[in-house]
């Protein structure tokens, strides 16, 4: 009944939380003491509530039961699947306050919120790399490692991120997914896009330091801080080849 007066007579004694059940005031407790009562027998993953522990188990098993109607997505959790259907109702219900970004999902939004803040609560042990989300940490954890476990099945090309992967994969099918709005130019790259953008618009971001040259590229003024090192890091082969002979 307690459902539908909306009465929650149970209380915790460290914080406004009140509850309907007893059950669950017991396990808002646990945030409060840290104990995590409930283990997976597969691995180290501990958790407050025995709900927690069963969604965790279906990343060991496999398991998805929760499936989408209108496409062949499948989900460990409900409330990932909540969320998925947003990308074909086109909902997006979690609104950033500082601009117009909006999400599908209020963990979309948690990451957004860090372009504004600077916050990067992911940290390399082995350098200062920082990072605002886990998985760019895992991806630059391999930096350190060597790994690269995707590969192309074309080539030997491997890459350190399926991202990468995919950008080479484009060096096969010819794709160029990145049009320019101004002329007919087009990219496999979006960055590359973006500095050809700069053709348009006249920007040239990149500014030496030594003299007044300005660049609409990076690499365009690694290349012009040469005429100020005198540095030649390019080597015809056959000259040296008929030297030698």
């Amino acid at each position: 009944m307690r459902t539908h007066t909306g009465d929650k007579p149970f209380s915790c004694k460290l914080c406004n939380y009140k509850s309907t059940l007893k059950s669950t005031l017991v396990a808002h407790m646990r945030t409060h003491t840290g104990d995590k009562p409930f283990s997976c027998e597969l691995c180290n993953y501990k958790f407050t509530t025995k709900s927690g522990l069963v969604p965790h188990m279906r990343t060991h098993t496999g398991d998805k039961p929760f499936s989408c109607k209108s496409c062949d997505y499948k989900s460990t959790l409900k409330s990932t699947l909540v969320a998925h259907m947003r990308t074909h109702t086109g909902d997006k219900p979690f609104s950033c306050k500082i601009c117009n970004y909006k999400s599908t999902a209020k963990s979309g939004l948690v990451v957004h919120m860090r372009t504004h803040t600077g916050d990067k609560p992911f940290s390399c042990k082995l350098c200062n790399y920082k990072s605002t989300l886990k998985n760019t940490l895992v991806a630059h954890m391999r930096t350190h490692t060597g790994d690269k476990p995707f590969s192309c099945e074309l080539c030997n090309y491997k890459s350190t991120t399926k991202a990468g992967l995919v950008r080479h994969m484009r060096t096969h099918t010819g794709d160029k997914p990145f049009s320019c709005k101004s002329c007919n130019y087009k990219s496999s790259l979006k960055s590359t896009l973006v500095a050809h953008m700069r053709t348009h618009s006249g920007d040239k971001p990149f500014s030496c330091k030594i003299c007044n040259h300005k660049s609409t590229t990076k690499s365009g003024l690694v290349a012009h801080m040469r005429t100020h090192t005198g540095d030649k890091p390019f080597s015809c082969g056959y000259a040296i080849t008929n030297l030698q002979q």
